[in-house]
């Protein structure tokens, strides 16, 4: 089986200075392209990696599933989904979401109103601009942002201001601020099977921007059994997806989970994936195609031990419990 690989940042070179802004994200797909690239080829998948931009049709020609990975910002991701399946004649079958299930999970007031109408717990989300006059904290992001850019934890009035001054983004969404502890779970979907993997702890900055700082998994019992339960709702309603996506989350204080609240879906391989083939007793890339292609898969089995990733693709094993 020969899979096509576009990761965008890697293909386009955005990012690759390391005196970029970008060169963060451009680490980060980098190593989600070559984790995934190299557990293909150990199931004995064939990866055809676009090292550009450019002349990569034969590629698309010689593959029957394509994968691509790309930030949601400014229709990126949904663009280029969108192009490949203007090949006529030889577009492989897309290992990802539906051009559908992408417009929805990238956008986020969208997405927050779905969720509303089939009863997901997500904090209140509006496009309006915020005021002087608001409930703080609340945050504003952009409708369709990737990466934290432009995220900003607002407090009171003069926060507002700063943000204000130094947001670049297009359209933006006001959303209600929830506290707790950032988690996220990844799942592979098919046809007859939505498998969560082990869920994760988001690291984030505490500087009120959000950035993202990479993961580290497992997480206790108790919290795991709660993010499992709120993501696969929140994936279950959402008609389309396929292939790896990953469900961000705040976990509350309330040991019910009543608390709890789903933040955003990534409808793209992410960097948990670099956690989790760590811990994982099994090709993860593997599992991916045989859940795309229809096939049902029983719980995986996960090594003893702790691991902390970050976004470049480092990971550091726990000393105290080592796998």
């Amino acid at each position: 089986m020969r899979v096509f690989l576009y990761e965008y940042m890697t293909a386009t070179g955005t990012g690759r200075d390391p005196d970029s802004p970008d060169h963060g994200m451009y680490l980060e797909g980098r190593a989600m392209r070559d984790a995934i690239a190299e557990d293909l080829r150990a199931a004995g998948a064939e990866p055809l990696v676009a090292v550009s931009s450019d002349g990569f049709r034969d590629l698309v020609k010689l593959s029957e599933w394509a994968l691509v990975i790309a930030p949601e910002t400014d229709g990126i991701l949904a663009n280029l989904v969108e192009s490949f399946q203007t090949y006529k004649g030889y577009c492989p079958q897309l290992l990802g979401p539906s051009l559908d299930a992408i417009r929805l999970t990238t956008d986020k007031l969208a997405l927050a109103e779905h969720w509303r109408a089939h009863g997901v717990p997500t904090p209140a989300t509006s496009d309006r601009e915020p005021t002087p006059c608001e409930a703080f904290p609340v945050v504003w992001k952009p409708r369709d942002g990737a990466g934290s850019t432009d995220t900003f934890l607002i407090r009171d009035r003069f926060e507002l201001s700063v943000a204000r001054a130094v947001h670049t983004a297009g359209p933006m969404i006001l959303q209600e601020f929830v506290s707790g502890s950032a988690a996220s779970v990844a799942f592979l979907c098919g046809p007859t099977q939505l498998l969560p993997l082990l869920p994760t702890f988001q690291l984030l900055s505490a500087d009120g921007r959000f950035k993202y700082r990479g993961g580290e998994l497992p997480i206790p019992t108790d919290l795991a059994a709660r993010a499992v339960n709120l993501s696969t709702r929140a994936v279950a309603c959402v008609p389309g997806l396929l292939g790896y996506v990953g469900v961000d989350l705040v976990l509350g204080d309330a040991a019910d989970g009543s608390r709890d609240f789903a933040i955003e879906i990534n409808p793209r391989l992410t960097t948990s994936y670099i956690g989790l083939r760590a811990l994982a007793d099994f090709n993860l890339a593997e599992a991916l195609l045989k859940v795309a292609t229809g096939e049902t898969i029983s719980a995986p089995a996960w090594k003893p031990g702790r691991v902390r990733f970050g976004p470049d693709g480092k990971v550091k094993k726990s000393a105290e419990n080592p796998i």
